[in-house]
């Protein structure tokens, strides 16, 4: 990963960090390197899957396992809070709802999910970061321009009830926060 990596990865889960209480229980999906495990030293405990993970890796506060969600999960135990931090986007459309209604049955009840989806204005902007090496732009060929106005009706219509929308990186990037009744 290149600082430029870091940054948005640090500043993507900085601004789900309110949304998870220090007593969750999280199931990050698409966890990459584990990072929000990392930076949030304090949880108690979760998954973190991806199919880029060669090998399981054991952290403090987490097991990081190879795979993908639901059918790569050890277990079906439900878990307080579940991040998507730039994650669905790569997804193509007939797998989004999907998707969502799995999450929705891998919740607690009063449990949120946390999505952040960047704008498709982001997809050319990374091509050129990552052509000029600023940016590693990790599966930037997944990208086919989701709009992230969609996000709102893909969770509700799964039973989600939308807790928080906003933009952030300067209108680049979109917060959704979800909760289930």
């Amino acid at each position: 990963m290149t600082r430029l990596d870091l940054f948005i990865q640090t500043y993507r889960i900085r601004t789900a960090k309110p949304f998870i209480s220090k007593s969750a229980r999280v199931l990050d999906i698409g966890c990459g390197d584990g990072a929000l495990f990392r930076q949030l030293p304090y949880l108690r405990g979760g998954i973190g899957i991806d199919p880029d993970i060669s090998t399981t890796i054991h952290l403090p506060n987490a097991d990081l396992i190879s795979g993908y969600f639901p059918a790569g999960l050890p277990g079906s135990d439900p878990y307080d809070v579940i991040t998507l931090l730039a994650v669905l986007e790569h997804l193509p459309e007939k797998a989004q709802a999907a998707l969502a209604r799995d999450c929705f049955d891998y919740l607690k009840s009063e449990g949120r999910i946390i999505i952040t989806v960047p704008s498709p204005a982001v997809d050319k902007v990374l091509v050129v970061l990552t052509s000029l090496r600023l940016m590693h732009g990790t599966h930037v060929e997944q990208h086919y321009g989701f709009d992230p106005r969609q996000t709102p009706g893909l969770f509700q219509s799964a039973g989600f009830q939308l807790v928080c929308a906003k933009k952030f990186e300067f209108g680049l990037n979109n917060l959704f926060v979800f909760a289930k009744p």
